[in-house]
C-alpha cells in the first residue's frame, strides 16, 4: 500500500472504507495469538474495515537495528532502507492498528519491540510537530498466562499501558490507543503466590477446555469491539 484510503463517503452515500493493519508478532501459526489475530482480523472485515494483515515472523522482519536505520539526529530526513520504508507506508495507510502480541515480562517480545523501534523511527514516528501519525488510533491485544484473578494481571496492564499508551503512542501523536490485557492464556491456570512464587495448575481439558477457550475468545472481541466504539470518530 502507498496511498491513503479515503475518509469521505463514496459515490452510493455509503459510509467511507477504513483500513485496519493488523500486526501479528508471533512465530506459530497454530498459537493462540495467531488464533486471535484470525479471530481480529475477521472481526474488523465484518466491521467493515478493509484490512492489512502483518505477520511479522511469516514475512520475516528482522527486529534487529541494523546501521542504516539507526535514527541520526541531525538528520530527520534520513532514507531509511527500502524494508522500513514499505512497513511505514502499510502503517500510514491504516486509520487503525490492532497489535496482537504473548505478554513477555510484562512488555511485548522481541519481534514487536524491533518492529516499533526499526519502523516507528525518528522523522516519521516522532521528532516533528506535526505527527505523522495523527489522528490514528492502536489497539494492543496482550495476551498473558497469569489467572484474571491474579493480582498481578493489575501491575502488569498498569505497566503495559505506562509503556505502549504513553510511552509510544501519546509521544507519537496518536489519536487513541488503549491496552487490552488478555489473561488466562495458558492451559495450566498460573498465579503468583504471598511469597512471590508461581504456582502453576493442572491443565484444563475436554469440555472446561472448551468453555475457558470460548470466554477467553469472548473477551478478546469484547476488548476490539470496545476499542473501536471509544475511538471511533464522529461521521458528519
Amino acid at each position: 500500500m502507498t496511498t491513503q484510503p479515503t475518509s469521505s463517503p463514496d459515490n452510493a452515500g455509503n459510509s467511507p472504507t477504513r483500513t485496519a493493519l493488523v500486526v501479528m508478532a508471533h512465530h506459530r501459526a497454530d498459537s493462540l495469538t495467531a488464533h486471535t489475530t484470525r479471530r481480529t482480523v475477521a472481526q474488523l472485515e465484518a466491521a467493515g474495515h478493509t484490512v492489512d494483515l502483518l505477520d511479522l515472523h511469516a514475512e520475516g522482519f528482522d527486529p534487529r537495528m541494523t546501521v542504516e536505520d539507526q535514527p541520526e539526529w541531525g538528520d530527520r530526513e534520513k532514507p531509511y532502507s527500502d524494508e522500513v520504508r514499505a512497513h511505514m507506508r502499510r502503517l500510514l495507510a491504516a486509520d487503525v492498528v490492532v497489535a496482537v502480541f504473548p505478554v513477555y515480562w510484562q512488555s511485548v517480545p522481541a519481534l514487536l519491540k524491533g518492529w516499533i523501534d526499526r519502523v516507528w523511527n525518528y522523522g516519521f514516528a516522532y521528532g516533528r510537530s506535526k505527527p505523522r501519525l495523527a489522528g490514528k488510533r492502536i489497539l494492543w491485544l496482550g495476551l498473558a498466562g497469569a489467572s484474571s484473578d491474579d493480582p498481578y494481571t493489575e501491575g502488569m496492564q498498569a505497566v503495559l499501558e505506562a509503556s505502549l499508551n504513553e510511552g509510544i503512542a501519546y509521544y507519537c501523536g496518536l489519536a487513541h490507543s488503549a491496552v487490552a490485557l488478555l489473561p488466562d492464556a495458558e492451559e495450566r491456570p498460573q498465579r503468583v503466590d504471598a511469597d512471590g512464587n508461581l504456582v502453576v495448575g493442572e491443565a484444563v481439558t475436554g469440555a472446561e477446555r472448551e468453555a475457558h477457550y470460548a470466554e477467553f475468545d469472548r473477551r478478546a472481541e469484547k476488548a476490539v469491539t470496545e476499542f473501536l466504539t471509544a475511538g471511533a470518530p464522529t461521521q458528519p
